[in-house]
């Protein structure tokens, strides 16, 4: 015990906005060089999506590279459709700020056009097993992370919105926080747009498929407490209805839960605000689970 709180003093001397917790035995592979304070863009092996591989973009916080002893919470931040990799910090320069500021790992994947579901009609491309298994294994093994879902959360935009709460909600062992800006919650209002059809069938005909593979649906197998959830959407975007839904869906099955709603629509203005506030929760979460620890 006294080791343990000396650990934890020194740490927290050090690392105080975060209240983190100190590094474990590295692997080999952690110890490559990786230069902090500037993105890096990386190709990522997978067995479940196209190519064989996905490109990530990993911001790193500044002190990174200061001190090897220091593990980080990771924060994975999803595109919405028609967009990459690199549609966050292209938009979002100050990402790089967020991730000083709050002491975090970012990671923005490509997800293509995929939603971040295991596909049904392409059964080749597995892009929840890549997000919620190939991804952070990945992830956890090249970058210094703190390798347990009280330190690890997922969000995302529009279509990536959807795949955050996918995979955090179906995932809680691995995402313990999740959140969603301006997310197609319910994809059933739109069976003819973004590619849906191609990864579900047409809806007239797999309707069954289309209720299972729809977030809003997941609610009635939630428990309280499971998961940290963070909901944003403003009030003229398309998708508000459905949020609205989804907000009042928790409220039924008493699921704690942020909900936010302000003017604005379905755009980078308002998203680039909107990462803001979920990036705050997402540290208070890990703030309060390496309180946990100290005691």
């Amino acid at each position: 015990m006294k080791k343990l709180s000396a650990i934890l003093a020194l740490f927290l001397a050090i690392f105080a906005p975060l209240l983190a917790a100190p590094q474990q035995t590295r692997a080999p592979s952690e110890r490559a060089a990786v230069k902090a304070d500037h993105p890096n863009t990386v190709a990522v092996k997978s067995n479940c999506v196209e190519n064989g591989s996905a490109k990530i973009v990993a911001i790193l916080p500044a002190n990174y590279e200061k001190d090897a002893d220091l593990r980080y919470p990771a924060v994975y931040l999803l595109h919405g459709y028609g967009d990459n990799e690199q549609k966050w910090i292209t938009q979002k320069p100050q990402l790089q700020d967020l991730a000083d500021k709050y002491a975090i790992i970012i990671i923005c994947p490509d997800g293509r056009r995929s939603w971040y579901w295991d596909s049904v009609k392409k059964p080749e491309l597995k892009y929840e097993t890549f997000i919620s298994k190939e991804l952070v294994d990945y992830v956890d093994s090249h970058y210094r992370t703190l390798k347990s879902p009280k330190f690890r959360a997922i969000t995302g935009l529009s279509m990536g919105g959807h795949g955050a709460l996918w995979n955090g909600l179906r995932h809680p062992d691995v995402f313990g926080a999740c959140g969603s800006m301006s997310g197609g919650v319910d994809i059933r209002p739109f069976p003819k747009q973004w590619s849906m059809e191609q990864n579900l069938g047409p809806y007239a005909e797999n309707k069954g498929v289309w209720d299972a593979h729809t977030v809003v649906n997941l609610v009635d197998s939630l428990k309280p407490g499971r998961s940290k959830i963070i909901i944003d959407c403003g009030v003229a975007d398309f998708f508000y209805k459905v949020n609205q839904d989804l907000h009042e869906r928790l409220l039924a099955k008493k699921i704690p839960h942020d909900y936010i709603t302000r003017p604005g629509g379905h755009s980078w203005a308002y998203w680039k605000n909107a990462i803001e506030y979920q990036l705050l929760f997402f540290h208070n979460f890990f703030k309060d689970n390496a309180k946990t620890l100290k005691k």
